[in-house]
């Protein structure tokens, strides 16, 4: 869940999600870098009453400094996650060098295509951590299952439904799980031309 705008609010809204999801289901959030060093450090000892078992982007993707310490610092079982904002090797090279995060996240429409998203793979490899691909299932879900790091695929529905408009082929998730069909050719997607004139400029 979004959270960032009011950190107040936000513990009160994590609790309030967690009553509602229920003890079973893991609870993530994400930030987007709202909060300062201190401040997120206090959030997160809030939110592992919560149960909150991931927190995204505490401070700014820049700060890398920050990120380690919220990482060094935060309860044991919360993992601390950054990177969807990576545009190279270079740049996630040097997020998994200071040791910033616990999960690196990657975005193929970002990072230079499938090749990047595969170059960051192989640095999360090299470095023993895991990768989460930052949304566009229908672009992630082939490469995905490609690259051995990659634990998750974050899925927003509104995403997925502008896919769904613009692209047959577009696979729904089963039991929480993606997987491609092998029918299809490429990344099993195909454009739909005639849907997509309208928005033409």
């Amino acid at each position: 869940m979004k959270i960032g705008r009011d950190a107040k609010a936000d513990r009160a809204r994590v609790h309030l999600a967690r009553r509602a999801i229920g003890p079973g289901t893991e609870l993530f959030v994400d930030a987007n870098g709202a909060y300062g060093r201190k401040l997120a450090l206090n959030q997160a000892q809030a939110f592992v009453h919560a149960g909150v078992t991931w927190f995204e982007e505490p401070v700014s993707s820049d700060d890398l400094e920050g990120l380690r310490l919220i990482r060094d610092r935060a309860p044991a079982g919360m993992e601390i996650a950054a990177g969807e904002y990576g545009y190279s090797a270079g740049y996630f090279r040097r997020m998994l060098a200071a040791g910033a995060v616990d999960v690196l996240q990657a975005d193929a429409t970002r990072c230079g295509g499938i090749t990047g998203l595969l170059q960051a793979a192989a640095l999360c490899t090299a470095h023993h951590l895991d990768l989460s691909a930052h949304t566009a299932p229908a672009l992630h879900t082939h490469v995905c299952c490609a690259a051995l790091p990659v634990r998750h695929l974050e899925y927003f529905h509104d995403h997925v439904r502008i896919e769904r408009l613009f692209f047959d082929g577009v696979s729904p998730p089963v039991n929480g799980e993606l997987r491609p069909d092998r029918s299809r050719l490429g990344m099993g997607i195909e454009l739909k031309k005639k849907d997509v004139e309208r928005f033409a400029a």
